[in-house]
């Protein structure tokens, strides 16, 4: 397949559930289309806020802008219209990110072109079995001459793939060979580099975490611990554990714990600080793969669902991470990492979870490495929707 073959103009459609999980996802996407393989993306999102927050060349304000490549449009969805419908167009390919569903009038246009735009539902990852089986598949609409195709990413092959930019894993590695672009992360966070001794953890994560039984147990440890905390991460729990309203550049000391609080990062500052941390809690799905992508042990909390649906996605990871993994480190992550999603955290679990950790380390390697021999979910997309115009 040449690169000609690649349909050129993309619609990304996304609303904001995960705050900013979903954003995430859709921006990094659209962001990669542009740069890699010069397609003209436009990125649909009801919440420009949140774009913002991890994308701060973005003007929150404005209905249309430009960005790395990508025009991002404003989406009012009180107003299924045509105004979402460009005077150029729509694109040969249309993703609906998560399901967000489309309106009605970019459909319209969709069913008049010759030939209809590729309809493509970017579903939620997940390591679950069944998804093989899925991943692909085409839903003629009984009310326009559209197909809409399920697309799940994942960890196979036989699935969608994960987000993944050209020379990510590179840039990675020059980072943490570089003492200078570190100090340099740390001096932008308002933050003192970690001491060598201590164990520095990134901690992002939802508001219904154990926060403040697991940041007792660091206090009440041996090992020293820094933890960062991004501003706004849980922080009604970690205002209620520090007895006051912590902001960015505040810090507290108990016991063996030094936590800090920063400010909220964009996305590649985020994957800086992922780079520089020994241990990572992470959560929802852009920060889960992003922690994968940094090869380092981590702690994933997935979005809560009901009836406990997100237990299952979780276990699902877990044996297939943990495959090939020595039996008590296997064990050490998993009770943790459960624990973690159902609120229990003890001193025993995180001593058993830190005492794996450098075991943690050279399989968390592993595993990035053969991940990043798999193709990547945004050239996994381009062959497949060339495939279907």
């Amino acid at each position: 397949m040449t690169a000609a073959a690649v349909p050129a103009r993309w619609d990304i459609f996304c609303s904001v559930v995960d705050n900013y999980g979903d954003i995430g996802v859709a921006w990094r996407l659209g962001r990669q289309l542009a740069a890699e393989r010069g397609i003209a993306a436009r990125l649909y999102i009801d919440d420009p806020a949140a774009l913002a927050r991890i994308a701060p060349e973005v003007d929150a304000r404005a209905g249309r802008q430009s960005v790395r490549g990508v025009e991002v449009r404003a989406w009012d969805r009180s107003q299924d219209a045509k105004s979402s419908v460009p005077g150029e167009g729509v694109g040969e390919v249309v993703i609906e990110a998560f399901g967000c569903g489309l309106p009605s009038g970019h459909l319209d246009a969709m069913c008049a072109r010759s030939p209809a735009s590729v309809w493509i539902n970017l579903e939620y990852l997940t390591a679950e079995a069944w998804i093989e089986g899925c991943h692909g598949l085409a839903s003629p609409q009984p009310q326009r001459p559209l197909t809409r195709h399920f697309y799940f990413p994942g960890f196979t092959a036989g699935s969608g793939g994960l987000l993944r930019e050209h020379g990510l894993l590179d840039r990675r590695d020059a980072f943490r060979a570089d003492p200078a672009a570190a100090a340099s992360l740390w001096h932008s966070l308002r933050v003192a580099t970690p001491p060598a001794a201590a164990l520095a953890v990134s901690l992002f994560c939802y508001a219904d975490a154990p926060v403040a039984p697991l940041l007792d147990t660091w206090s009440a440890g041996d090992r020293a611990i820094v933890c960062i905390v991004p501003e706004g991460a849980a922080g009604a729990a970690i205002d209620r554990w520090a007895g006051r309203a912590m902001r960015q550049g505040d810090a507290q000391r108990r016991g063996a714990l030094m936590l800090q609080c920063v400010p909220f990062v964009a996305q590649d500052g985020y994957d800086r600080l992922l780079w520089s941390c020994d241990l990572n809690f992470v959560r929802g799905e852009d920060s889960f793969v992003r922690a994968q992508w940094a090869a380092c042990p981590m702690v994933w909390q997935p979005y809560p669902q009901a009836e406990g649906a997100h237990l299952a996605k979780l276990d699902a990871f877990l044996t297939r991470y943990c495959a090939g993994l020595a039996p008590n480190a296997a064990a050490a992550l998993s009770t943790f990492t459960r624990g973690w999603s159902t609120d229990r955290v003890d001193a025993a679990a995180w001593g058993t979870l830190l005492a794996a950790c450098p075991t943690l380390t050279a399989h968390a390697r592993a595993w990035a490495a053969g991940l990043a021999a798999q193709d990547d979910l945004a050239t996994r997309l381009a062959e497949f929707a060339s495939d279907r115009v």
